[in-house]
């Protein structure tokens, strides 16, 4: 059993709500480079730990939330029990409501705590009443700092009070019903995004700058960049390589080459992986997607989910992998319903640029918005049909409001960097790889048998049988889509835009690929996996016969 003695801890966590500012605190105590700092709630999806330079241990536990049924609050409070030493994060500004909850998890364990009074900046004229009053109350260590701008002294000051860190004593907790009135919670100024109607529809708005505009930018970046690459890098490249040895010359410059083909998947993947990762990192760190899931919980309502569901299915537009691991954010009651959603209409960075490149190669790129579109409602649609059960108890829950603020920049700078290194590393060999097997099973007639047999399926949504290459290495990976340029797109040339626009949303939305279905089956099961595809694969099918009639 702990006493009061001031003994060194051997592993401190950080416990505290969502948006406390753990995760920049944890990089800054660590110099963890590879540790994420973000200012939006839901961002540390796990347990995360690391080392100080004592080498003692320290744990950055996942944001924890009241009367939640999260992974990650659960997840939160197993760890909590695994430590000696917590270092208690509390927002200044919200201390009232956020302090209490700790200080009761802390008293009902063995275990040591601090104090840690995080977005000092905010409130200037009263945080060091707080310290004072808080220290003099609770007889624990506390301290003040803005946790994403700590110096050298204040690093030293907050390992210093984890080490002094004592048993929090249940009857110092009474006292916290008297405090002063300025304690009280300091809510952020008010937008026009929590305006009942006109805030929704400035909401959505936002979304599509967030989204649309970067993928718009990438698109007209690719365009211009295309025709120079293929004069100046592709077109004398391939004409040399067309000299060596057949099998050779089929494998790096051929219809599947892993140059002539793999420079479309990096012309067209790479700006909207850079682009979109920028606003999405722009819009955690300012923390105005959080304010815009917030207004749009009423509306994600309909579809079953609540707003705090729409940031794992936003985080899918980077990576569904990624999200389906936010995913654990949120309640056991909307995660399967959450994963549905990512799984069938967040289209990932990959298959946007992926999309982008054939509707760019077909002349067609005006399609790339009605697509987004249909994925949008189809999904809704296919989310609220499949899963219809409401769990109007869980909407009770108060998602405290975020400050707004200007983005840091090297928070910003490391995310996207983090993304650009996961593209180069994971996604492009990855894709080569398919194009060594698109090659081989080309060279051995492999594709012209599955051409063969998905000719009906093809006939059925009233396309050319040779669409079926591009179906089948998309559920592979999703920017699998783009082995349908070969030949310089000679094949997209000859649909028409009916027939393109069936071929690239049934592609995109039959199945999840197989690393997302992968994940899906670690985190939920086998059976919620299987189930889920399916189901979806019901909706791409019934969705995608009724465009088919339109052709």
């Amino acid at each position: 059993m702990l006493n009061n003695e001031t003994l060194p801890p051997s592993s401190l966590a950080l416990i505290g709500f969502e948006s406390s500012g753990k995760s920049a605190l944890f990089r800054s105590l660590t110099g963890d480079v590879s540790s994420e700092v973000a200012n939006f709630r839901g961002s540390t999806v796990m347990a995360r730990r690391g080392k100080l330079p004592s080498n003692r241990q320290i744990v950055d536990l996942p944001g924890i939330r009241l009367q939640d049924d999260s992974v990650t609050t659960l997840l939160a409070l197993e760890e909590l029990s695994q430590a000696d030493t917590a270092l208690l994060v509390v927002r200044a500004t919200h201390v009232a409501s956020e302090l209490p909850p700790l200080l009761e998890l802390a008293a009902s364990r063995p275990i040591r705590a601090a104090l840690l009074l995080t977005f000092a900046d905010k409130v200037p004229s009263r945080v060091e009443k707080q310290v004072r009053t808080y220290r003099e109350q609770l007889g624990i260590p506390v301290q003040a700092v803005d946790a994403r701008y700590l110096d050298t002294g204040s690093r030293a000051r907050i390992l210093e009070s984890a080490s002094r860190a004592t048993v929090v004593q249940r009857q110092s907790l009474t006292q916290l019903a008297n405090l002063p009135t300025e304690f009280k919670d300091m809510e952020p100024p008010a937008t026009w995004l929590e305006l009942p109607i006109w805030g929704r529809l400035l909401a959505v708005l936002m979304l599509l700058l967030l989204f649309a505009l970067p993928v718009f930018l990438a698109y007209r970046l690719s365009s211009w960049l295309q025709p120079i690459g293929d004069r100046i890098f592709i077109g004398g490249l391939a004409e040399k390589l067309s000299g060596l040895p057949g099998p050779l010359s089929s494998l790096l410059a051929g219809d599947y080459g892993v140059i002539t083909l793999g420079w479309y998947s990096f012309l067209w993947a790479f700006p909207v992986v850079l682009l979109l990762s920028m606003a999405i990192a722009i819009g955690e760190e300012s923390g105005i997607k959080d304010r815009i899931t917030d207004s749009l919980d009423p509306w994600m309502k309909l579809v079953g989910l609540s707003g705090r569901d729409l940031i794992p299915v936003l985080s899918g537009f980077g990576c569904n992998v990624v999200a389906v691991h936010q995913s654990r954010a949120c309640s056991a009651c909307t995660r399967k319903s959450c994963v549905s959603l990512i799984a069938f209409g967040s289209a990932c960075s990959y298959q946007i640029g992926a999309s982008l490149s054939l509707f760019g190669s077909a002349g067609r790129p005006w399609l790339f918005l009605p697509y987004l579109l249909l994925l949008t409602v189809v999904g809704a649609i296919h989310t609220r049909v499949w899963n219809r059960g409401g769990h109007p108890a869980l909407f009770a829950i108060q998602p405290g409001k975020t400050f707004l603020q200007v983005p840091d920049l090297k928070a910003v700078l490391w995310r996207v960097r983090n993304v650009l290194k996961q593209f180069l590393l994971q996604a492009m060999p990855i894709f080569l790889l398919l194009c060594v097997v698109s090659t081989i099973m080309q060279g051995t007639g492999v594709i012209d048998v599955l051409t063969g047999w998905g000719a009906p399926l093809m006939h059925w949504f009233r396309l050319p049988a040779e669409a079926a290459g591009g179906i089948v290495f998309s559920i592979l990976r999703k920017d699998g889509l783009l082995v349908l340029n070969q030949d310089n797109g000679a094949f997209l040339s000859g649909l028409h835009a009916g027939q393109l626009f069936v071929l690239v949303y049934l592609a995109s939305t039959l199945t999840a690929c197989l690393v997302t279905l992968w994940t899906i089956r670690k985190e939920l099961g086998l059976t919620f996996a299987a189930s889920m595809a399916s189901k979806q694969t019901v909706t791409s099918i019934i969705s995608a016969s009724v465009l088919a009639l339109w052709n």
